[in-house]
């Protein structure tokens, strides 16, 4: 592709050629009108001149046949000093004189004033006038021939000078869009000259107002990486912490098991060993599940039936529920339905939510999902009996790996962080509030689909 300078360079090349052109019909156009008016002003003079000199009686009508007349045009040394002709005519129709150079046929007609005539091949421009007083008309012409070659002469002494110029300004271009786009090419340098770990905002001073937009998108963009590569690097950070402690807990049981000296010993070894190998599991799964979220596309796309999502996410969390005595239940739940486009989404972010609920319930206790319908949106609320967030961690609860004042000991921090990163993908949102009594309520929030799922398809579903 042709790089910017040379398209530039082009478009204001052919942008000055198409003025210049248009100057030099101007031109040629102007000074063509402009020579003629002068031309016809000199021979209006040269009539009147003559017709004086008859008054005057220097030269005398009177005489028998024509007359050789010498009009008294000062030379000049050009080749136009002389061109003038005269022909003077009785009001009868006698030629009386006529100037060397005259044509042997007439100038003109009888009419007075300018007018354009073919004498003897040859086309003319005469002026005619008439002096009533001596009975006389005096006719002066010159040749069109002369005249154009006047004005071609004038008009190439104008346009050899533009057309030298022609070249030093195409020069005088080429060098000015190279000094224009100057601060591109430093930009490119000195992003050409950076390394990888430099994200910081660029340094090259004061730039022009068209390429500000630029600069400030760089910046802005550099800013947002090196955020992503600071999250990326608490990520791992942060993972792998929270991975090596279940893991150094499970060394531990395995060697407490293998040196157990009672069966007692052994099996609470084992059993600690499950819980963390389950603990590790829920995080690996975490863990994916966050990679997923953050590289998943958002709204639009599949009809997930939240109904029957709310079911199903019910029925998993049962199992990890039932290890502590927790009921789920089931509230109110009308037909919802939504579109993500990925169905996952919003069950990643379901199961986070009821998860955490039931890690958070006291043994025994229940976590309640109900869902409700308004102003197009959807609204899902998990309840549970638990500890609650406290007031002081209720802002960071969706943080990554955030653990607050009551976080259960088999929590990884994560739950809460995906669920917000899923909703927020599909358009949604996610809030606490303290239910009374004791106990936290999560209300994740929808955009709902205008199209409801087909009625045989959710009596297929819930048989």
């Amino acid at each position: 592709m042709r790089s910017i300078r040379a398209r530039l360079f082009v478009i204001l090349l052919a942008a000055t050629g198409a003025v210049w052109l248009s100057a030099v019909w101007w031109i040629q156009h102007s000074t063509r009108a402009e020579v003629e008016r002068v031309l016809d002003a000199r021979l209006s003079e040269a009539a009147q001149m003559v017709s004086s000199l008859i008054s005057d009686r220097r030269i005398d009508v009177a005489l028998a046949g024509p007359l050789a007349l010498d009009l008294p045009v000062p030379a000049t040394g050009s080749d136009y000093s002389r061109q003038l002709s005269c022909q003077i005519w009785s009001l009868d129709g006698a030629l009386l004189g006529a100037s060397a150079s005259a044509p042997s046929g007439r100038l003109s007609p009888d009419r007075t004033g300018f007018a354009d005539s073919l004498v003897d091949g040859e086309a003319w421009r005469v002026y005619t006038m008439v002096n009533e007083d001596l009975g006389v008309r005096v006719m002066v012409g010159d040749r069109l021939t002369v005249r154009e070659r006047l004005v071609s002469d004038v008009a190439r002494g104008l346009l050899l000078p533009a057309l030298a110029i022609l070249p030093m300004l195409a020069a005088l271009i080429w060098v000015s869009v190279g000094r224009g786009l100057a601060p591109l090419d430093r930009m490119a340098r000195a992003l050409g000259a950076r390394t990888a770990e430099d994200l910081g905002p660029l340094s090259m001073g004061p730039l022009p107002r068209e390429i500000r937009p630029v600069g400030a998108a760089l910046d802005g963009l550099f800013a947002r990486v090196a955020g992503a590569r600071e999250r990326e690097k608490s990520f791992t950070a942060f993972a792998a912490h929270e991975l090596k402690t279940p893991l150094a807990g499970i060394k531990t049981q395995a060697q407490i098991a293998a040196m157990a000296p009672d069966e007692p010993t052994r099996r609470q070894a084992l059993a600690r060993i499950e819980a963390g190998v389950a603990r590790t599991d829920r995080m690996v799964r975490q863990l994916l599940e966050l990679a997923a979220v953050d590289g998943a596309p958002g709204e639009g796309g599949e009809i997930t039936d939240m109904t029957r999502l709310v079911t199903d996410v019910a029925q998993e969390a049962r199992r990890l529920a039932s290890e502590k005595g927790i009921r789920i239940s089931l509230g109110r739940m009308p037909e919802l339905v939504c579109r993500a486009a990925d169905p996952v989404l919003p069950a990643v972010a379901l199961r986070n939510v009821v998860e955490n609920a039931v890690l958070a319930s006291p043994p025994g206790g229940e976590v309640e999902i109900t869902g409700a319908m308004e102003d197009g949106r959807i609204t899902l609320s998990v309840l549970d009996r638990g500890p609650g967030i406290p007031d002081t961690d209720r802002r960071r609860v969706t943080e990554r790996f955030f653990r607050g004042a009551n976080a259960s000991s088999a929590g990884s921090g994560l739950g809460l962080s995906i669920a917000r990163a899923a909703l927020e993908r599909l358009g949604g949102r996610i809030c606490f509030q303290a239910r009374p009594g004791g106990g936290e309520i999560v209300r994740i929030t929808l955009p709902c689909a205008r199209t409801a799922v087909p009625p045989d398809e959710r009596s297929g579903r819930k048989s």
